[in-house]
């Protein structure tokens, strides 16, 4: 154990350091205390993205439920659905996971539920799998006594049917008949926009972007994916600028694709 203090006060300090240049200043006193608590217990890093800032609370994400089970040598997650509570034609389901983190445990049981009332419409048609991580998160949370909730079980990022005026606001494409490309300077402007009005990292955008639409460089994205990762952004920017800016600092130190 005295071998990983220094790693321990290592982490504290580096997440101490990031959390105040993510939330520009010092740190109250409550948000503090409980960032090393969550430190110093389960080891958590914020620029890894195991943990994220939203509405004044800390919240561990997903990823960081997964690595702190590998740290700790859990041995089994188990996941079935409950198909009593389940309706595949209305994309709802409940499922149930059962997490062992040693032989001498029965397990801990967590369960998710998703539907297209409480997912963003960004993953519309992926409910059965959110439904899992939801439940997967809350066992893990349960396994290892994590008292704080996760961002996947809250659903923060749910957005706005893709109805909404947010959507609306998206500038339409210079040309009408539409070549495909998503270099329009319209798409292209209200990204700088964006980008400005909300103080964001360009370059952390770009990542972001990439991930998003799931390319390998931003260039091979269509149109239509840069169109709903620049209505994701205001949307988010919007609603919770500092979850998001968390979002654009898990790809700090990642190597940027080409243009």
């Amino acid at each position: 154990m005295k071998g990983r203090k220094p790693e321990t006060s290592r982490l504290l300090r580096e997440n101490l350091r990031f959390a105040r240049r993510l939330l520009g200043g010092t740190l109250p006193v409550r948000v503090a205390k409980s960032l090393k608590t969550l430190s110093t217990d389960f080891n958590f890093s914020l620029s890894n993205g195991e943990l994220q800032f939203i509405d004044t609370c800390w919240y561990v994400t997903h990823a960081g439920l997964l690595r702190l089970a590998r740290r700790k040598k859990c041995i089994a997650i188990h996941v079935e659905a409950v198909d009593s509570l389940c309706d595949c034609p209305a994309s709802r389901f409940v499922l149930k996971a059962t997490v062992y983190p040693s032989k001498n445990f029965s397990g801990f049981v967590g369960y998710g539920d998703a539907d297209p009332g409480n997912v963003s419409p960004l993953v519309r048609g992926c409910e059965l799998r959110i439904a899992e991580t939801r439940a997967v998160s809350r066992a893990l949370r349960k396994a290892y006594g994590i008292g704080i909730c996760s961002v996947e079980e809250i659903g923060s990022f749910a957005g706005q049917p893709t109805s909404s005026p947010e959507a609306k606001k998206l500038p339409q494409p210079a040309n009408a008949n539409g070549n495909g490309k998503h270099g329009s300077p319209t798409v292209r402007d209200r990204l700088s926009q964006l980008i400005r009005q909300h103080q964001l990292d360009a370059a952390l955008v770009k990542s972001y972007a990439t991930d998003f639409c799931g390319v390998k460089m931003l260039r091979e994205a269509t149109r239509e994916q840069v169109e709903a990762f620049v209505a994701h952004l205001g949307d988010w920017a919007e609603k919770d600028r500092n979850a998001l800016l968390c979002q654009l600092n898990s790809y700090l130190g990642q190597k940027e694709g080409a243009a």
